[in-house]
């Protein structure tokens, strides 16, 4: 290598060693000096020095400061390079030293694993002493316990046989229980003869205590003849402690023999031949087993164990036998039972399982057929409160019952239906009295209603609901109650039954029935209203009692209707639950929309009808003649006036129901405006001035009817919006025909073009009308026609064929104009 030249690839690595090592520097020692910064650039730094030109005046006094530090760089850098001249050496040997000490730690490591190995060892040693001596003890002292177990064993034995010998149970009962405990320890040792032999000698003392048991209680109360005058002895208390720890039939039989003979004396005084044994006497079979738990608890409430519950139990047998008896006897004289006989019974029945459950817990009840009720999820049912139990009222509640301010609900019955559930296969006297009651309860307000006549006008509170129905549905709940308690299967679906007849002979008698008749042709006019019409009267129309009545009959089938369906509800809440899907009341309330929709319609009939005459003023005036445009017409005025009369005493009548006045006000919007639209056809021909008069009359008439809903009324509401967008499609039709007519029929394109414009529903019907109305001939009208075929917009291909269905089949219009024609040849024939 040249002296002075460097290797360009060893210059650019020494640079890069630099630079890591200058970067390594600043992460450990930051610095703020501009030129120690990686990213640093000379450009920027002069004109950071000089910013100016005038700052060039201190150039030769900032070169010398930057060779000043130029120079301490170098000497601080000279110092460094000398420095590390020794630190190879100062590194190897600190290197030797190091691997010294690491030789001198592993010796002394080593040193210390083999004096732990040693100590491990003598533990080891001194220990396994200690192992060998704690095994002895253990199987010393197992062998000792067993021993003293066993001497116990064979000491209990001896005693219990002796015990046995000589009755006396109290000491046996806790020897027993010992013995056996004892027993237990050995039954890993049956193998052994000693052990085997004692074993069977506890069994053969268990077996001869359990026959001697039997024996002392048949001798102390004999199947055959009376209790023992003596009563209960100490004897007998203490074998039945010692029956708790035999074999469980040993208690099973005791208790079943003495319950047997306990009831012995009940299954011959309620004999099926006895007079006592029938429904009307059933109170002395329930007084019988209460004065039989008194002298129960009085004689033998000691004798038996707690646990035991012998009380219940015998309660419990009880209720068994006189459900079967119950039931034979019925069945026998099935003919006899009447329906206030079997509600006493059942009534007396179900008092007495509400006694038992006051009384006992049913802890005893392990009968496959006797269940739980299970409890129903808490009803939010407005339709009933909380039914009252039939330990605390009678099944016959009157109506001001009812209205009693509820009461918390009674916890379940575990003994319900366990006498009661004889009844059950009878219920259909029960159901067929409720029948024949319905009926007889439909005839009387039928009658009610004929004597009392309709109801008064009502213009404060709104319309009435009829009292019958609030009857009619008090009577049902008390009913449902009574049934419900009886029984939850087949006769409430028997029930349901009947609930449906009787709801739909309300709907048809009551309510259909009295709605106010009509002998009306199309458009709600009657044959004397044609006559009157001719003679320029104005046409029938309903009283305002006939008026109050239909609302009255809404009302109440608004009523029926919503209570109908909490009605299906509560069923479905009381029956089982198998039988849920056969309740239903669909159809009967359809019955009762029927009759509401019926009501509704009768209302926009009459208003529909009194407003006939004034239309057809309107289409008889000449309005070619009209010179000047007034105010608006005579038939406006009366249009107007009959509404006045008939929507406010509609309003304040259904104001408990306002759903249903919006319906009747959309009704009368839907038949009112189509048959204007039909009378507007009928006024030809019309000249400018009368089309000027007529549109102020449909604008006046658009007015009133949007105000429909609240006129006369002291409060202001805003109309719904369905009805008023009804009013204004219909009206704006109007107004847009009567423009039309008004409008100049030359040029003809700009006529036809207006017309298409205007009527969004443009046809040639229509347009023919319109022609019609102006007077134009009908040589005029042809070429007129023809343009407006033309200018008509192609139709869709799907909608070709529904254009033509609608053309075959009759419009409003034209089924009008039929009405219309049958009116006139009535007239002309009367």
């Amino acid at each position: 290598m040249v002296a002075g030249t460097c290797n360009p690839s060893y210059s650019g690595g020494w640079d890069r060693r630099i630079a890591r090592t200058r970067e390594a520097e600043l992460a450990v020692f930051p610095s703020q000096d501009p030129l120690d910064r990686a990213d640093f650039n000379a450009v920027e730094y002069i004109n950071t020095l000089f910013p100016t030109e005038q700052s060039l005046a201190n150039i030769d006094e900032v070169v010398n400061k930057i060779r000043l530090k130029i120079r301490r760089l170098d000497d601080n850098i000279r110092t460094v390079v000398r420095g590390q001249t020794n630190v190879g050496q100062d590194g190897r040997q600190a290197l030797e030293e190091a691997q010294k000490a690491i030789q001198q730690l592993f010796g002394k490591i080593k040193d210390i694993k083999d004096k732990a190995e040693k100590s491990e060892q003598m533990v080891k040693e001194i220990t396994r002493d200690i192992k060998q001596l704690d095994h002895a003890k253990r199987h010393l002292t197992t062998s000792i316990t067993t021993l003293n177990h066993l001497h116990m064993l064979a000491g209990g034995v001896d005693s219990l046989e002796a015990m046995t010998r000589r009755r006396q149970y109290g000491e046996v009962a806790n020897l027993l229980q010992g013995v056996m405990n004892v027993l237990e320890h050995f039954h890993k040792y049956m193998g052994i003869p000693q052990i085997r032999q004692l074993s069977e000698r506890v069994k053969a003392a268990q077996t001869e205590l359990g026959q001697q048991i039997l024996a002392d209680f048949e001798e102390a109360f004999p199947s055959q003849g009376t209790k023992r005058p003596g009563g209960p002895s100490n004897v007998l208390r203490d074998a039945c402690l010692v029956a708790n720890i035999l074999d469980p039939r040993i208690k099973q039989e005791i208790i079943k023999k003495f319950i047997k003979q306990h009831l012995s004396e009940y299954l011959v005084l309620f004999q099926e031949n006895q007079d006592v044994a029938w429904l009307d006497k059933i109170d002395r079979r329930y007084a019988w087993i209460k004065r039989q738990l008194v002298d129960y608890e009085e004689k033998y409430g000691r004798m038996f164990p707690r646990e035991w519950c012998m009380a219940e139990r015998i309660a419990v047998e009880f209720c068994h036998v006189t459900r079967t008896e119950l039931a034979k006897i019925m069945r026998t004289r099935a003919k006899e039972i009447e329906v206030k006989l079997l509600l006493f019974a059942i009534q007396r029945t179900t008092n007495f399982e509400g006694f038992l459950a006051k009384r006992f817990s049913g802890c005893t009840l392990t009968d496959g057929s006797q269940k739980k009720l299970e409890s129903p999820p808490p009803s939010t049912n407005p339709f009933l409160e909380d039914e009252p139990t039939p330990e605390t009222e009678e099944l016959a509640t009157e109506k001001g019952d009812l209205d009693q301010p509820k009461k918390p609900k009674a916890p379940d019955n575990p003994f319900h239906g366990i006498v009661s559930k004889c009844f059950e296969p009878h219920l259909y006297v029960y159901i067929e009295s409720q029948d024949k009651n319905l009926g007889e309860l439909i005839d009387r307000f039928v009658a009610d209603f004929k004597a009392q006549g309709p109801p008064k006008p009502n213009t404060d509170e709104g319309g009435a609901v009829l009292p019958s129905c609030a009857d009619l549905f008090v009577y049902y709940k008390k009913c449902m109650v009574q049934c419900s308690q009886l029984s939850t299967g087949e006769p409430m679906i028997a029930l349901t039954t009947i609930f449906q007849k009787y709801l739909r002979e309300y709907a048809w008698k009551i309510l259909s029935g009295n709605l106010p008749k009509t002998t009306t042709s199309s458009g709600g006019l009657t044959i004397s209203s044609l006559l009157k019409e001719k003679e320029g009267s104005e046409a029938a129309k309903f009283t305002l009692e006939e008026l109050c009545l239909i609302c009255g009959i809404l009302s109440t089938a608004e009523y029926c209707l919503a209570t109908t369906q909490q009605l299906e509800e509560k069923l479905k809440e009381k029956v089982d639950v198998s039988l849920i899907e056969r309740i239903n009341l669909t159809g009967e309330m359809d019955t009762f929309s029927t009759v509401i929709s019926s009501s509704i319609q009768l209302l926009v009939q009459d208003l529909d009808a009194a407003c006939d005459p004034a239309l057809t003023a309107m289409s008889k005036m000449q309005w070619q003649n009209v010179e000047h445009v007034g105010d608006q017409s005579p038939y406006v005025t009366s249009v107007i006036l009959h509404i006045k009369q008939n929507v406010p005493i509609i309003r304040d009548n259904l104001a408990s129901t306002r759903k249903y006045f919006t319906q009747f006000c959309i009704k009368f919007a839907n038949s009112f405006i189509p048959k204007f639209i039909t009378h507007l056809f009928k006024c030809k021909p019309i000249s400018m001035v009368g089309a000027e008069q007529l549109l102020l009359d449909t604008h006046s008439l658009k007015m009133v009817l949007l105000d429909l809903p609240s006129i006369g009324s002291q409060v202001v509401r805003k109309a719904p919006a369905s009805y008023t967008k009804i009013v204004v499609k219909g009206m704006t039709r109007a107004e847009m025909i009567l423009k039309v007519v008004m409008a100049p029929h030359e040029p003809l394109v700009v006529f036809v073009d207006n017309y298409i414009k205007l009527l969004t529903d443009c046809n040639t019907e229509t347009f023919q009308k319109i022609l019609d109305m102006k007077g134009l001939k009908r040589s005029e009208q042809s070429s007129m026609l023809e343009l407006l075929r033309q200018r008509l917009p192609a139709p869709p291909s799907g909608a070709e064929s529904s254009s033509s269905l609608s053309l075959t089949a009759p419009t409003p219009e034209q089924e009008s104009s039929r009405i219309r024609k049958l009116e006139k040849l009535i007239k002309k024939r009367l």
